[in-house]
């Protein structure tokens, strides 16, 4: 399981970087990957400083 989040850590981390600011939830689309593990790995992200969050006026993040 460990591998799978690191995999799609690194799947967040370059779309992120391809596209910038993104919704979590644009994240959550976009990756192909069960929901749970999309969030496990934005939680191993974060926790590695290697994410920003932004709130915006309507509600939710994005991620820089």
């Amino acid at each position: 399981m460990i591998e799978e989040i690191g995999r799609v850590s690194g799947v967040i981390w370059y779309l992120l970087k391809e596209r910038g600011g993104v919704s979590i939830s644009g994240v959550a689309s976009a990756v192909k990957a069960p929901q749970s593990t999309v969030y496990m790995a934005l939680g191993w992200l974060a926790r590695e400083d290697k994410l920003e969050f932004v709130t915006k006026k309507r509600g939710g993040c994005s991620l820089n």
